[in-house]
Order: structure tokens, then C-alpha cells, then sequence
């Protein structure tokens, strides 16, 4: 059994749809500001595995827009806190260019060391949000390929496209091939 630690039980159950084997560990813990998602992941896994025995599975996501200068970026869930998707779609208004790159980077502790996965899913941001599904910016984020917001998909049709899907599913083949679930 891994380990998750979130808060947010939308990621926990995207991803235990991959990893049926995941418990949820709600925890605090400090998450630095930082250039990267890579370097939050480093720093978080890093100071968990000074807390936690065994191992576990972290994440940090977040949402590039090309034309914002790929903001916000690291900084995503703050900003969502802020001034969520409206305040997006507001500093979008006249903007041609909406496309957006959503990147995961999933910190997997096992056996004392650290493994990080990453996933990308290439995109646009929609004109207002639409769907009821998902969380976070899913009402905002087109995939490419598809000319549904990730809010207006099923949980796995969404995994199928997603960052986060894609992170998990990497996740996932590391741990069966070295026999872990």
C-alpha cells in the first residue's frame, strides 16, 4: 500500500484509479516557492521522508499559459485561491493566443530514494468555464484534440489525456516493474 499525501481527495481519486493500491494521507506540510514544479517536489519529498516511514506518492501540478508568460505556473493553486478561474479568463479578455500547457510532477519515495515522473498534457484556455466535473481549472482547460474543457469529462476520460494521467500512468508501470504493486 502507497501513500499519498494530498489534501486534495479529486487527485487522490484520479489517481487511484490508476493506482488502486493508494491510501490518502492528509498531512501539512511546507511547500516552498520555488522556479520549478521539479524543485517543490524535491524539497517536499525531501522533508516528508524525514516524517513519514514507508513509502509514499506526492504531486505538484500546475497550469502554464503561454501568453501570461506561462502563468501562473508554480504558483497555480495560489493564484486559484485568489482569484480562481473568472480572474484567469479575465486577464485572458482580448488575448488571441490561449494556448496552455497543464504539467504534473509526480515525487514517488520508495525504499529510500526518490523517482519523479512528469506529465504533460498540451491545451488551450476556453473563453468561460463549462462542465461540472473535475476540479480546479478543468472548467477552463481544452485539451488538445478535443474541443471539451477537462470539466465536461468522465474521471477516466479525462486520465486518458490528462497530466495527471499520464504522470500516474508512469507512476504506475515503475511500480509493477520493479514488483511493487
Amino acid at each position: 500500500m502507497f501513500k499519498i499525501i494530498t489534501h486534495n481527495k479529486h487527485k487522490f481519486e484520479e489517481m487511484q484509479k490508476v493506482v488502486p493500491d493508494l491510501e490518502m494521507l492528509s498531512m501539512e506540510y511546507p511547500e516552498i516557492q520555488a522556479n520549478s514544479l521539479e524543485e517543490v517536489v524535491d524539497f517536499s519529498l525531501d522533508y516528508l521522508a524525514e516524517r513519514i516511514e514507508g513509502n509514499f506518492i506526492i504531486d505538484d501540478s500546475g497550469l502554464f499559459i503561454h501568453s501570461l508568460n506561462n502563468f501562473p505556473g508554480v504558483y497555480s493553486a495560489y493564484v486559484f485561491d485568489t482569484i480562481g478561474n473568472m480572474g484567469i479568463l479575465k486577464l485572458m479578455e482580448g488575448i488571441e493566443d490561449r494556448r496552455a500547457i497543464f504539467k504534473t510532477v509526480i515525487g514517488v519515495r520508495l525504499e529510500g530514494q526518490n523517482f519523479k515522473f512528469v506529465g504533460l498534457c498540451h491545451g488551450h484556455i476556453a473563453k468561460e468555464p463549462r462542465g461540472t466535473n473535475g476540479f480546479g481549472y478543468d472548467p477552463i482547460f481544452v485539451p488538445e484534440g478535443d474541443d471539451r474543457t477537462f470539466a465536461e469529462m468522465s474521471t477516466e476520460e479525462k486520465n486518458k489525456v490528462s497530466h495527471r494521467g499520464k504522470a500516474i500512468r508512469k507512476v504506475s508501470s515503475f511500480l509493477h516493474r520493479f514488483g511493487f504493486i
